[in-house]
C-alpha cells in the first residue's frame, strides 16, 4: 500500500482509497479492503494533519486478511512519513 498526499486550501481533511481490479477481481473483495481502511482511518483521524488530502493506493489483497491492529499500524506509519 502507498499513500499519496497533498495540502489543500479547503480547510478540512479528505481521505480516499483506491483498490484496483488487478488487486481483487470481485467488487465484494475490493469493498471489504476499502471498508477496513476507512474504519482504521476513522478510528485514528485525529492523528492526521489537517488541511490535507490523502489517497491510499492498495497493491495487495493481503490487506483483507491481516489483523486489524497491523493494518492500523501500517496506516499510522504511512501518515507519519507524510508529515516529514
Amino acid at each position: 500500500m502507498s499513500l499519496v498526499f497533498v495540502k489543500n486550501e479547503r480547510g478540512f481533511t479528505r481521505v480516499g482509497v483506491v483498490v484496483s481490479k488487478k488487486v481483487e477481481k470481485t467488487a465484494v473483495g475490493r469493498n471489504r479492503i476499502r471498508r477496513r481502511i476507512y474504519e482504521a482511518v476513522r478510528l485514528n483521524f485525529d492523528k492526521f494533519p489537517k488541511k490535507t488530502d490523502y489517497v491510499f493506493v492498495v497493491y495487495s489483497k493481503k490487506l483483507a486478511k491481516i489483523p486489524f491492529n497491523e493494518l492500523e499500524e501500517t496506516l499510522g506509519l504511512l501518515v507519519e512519513q507524510s508529515k516529514l
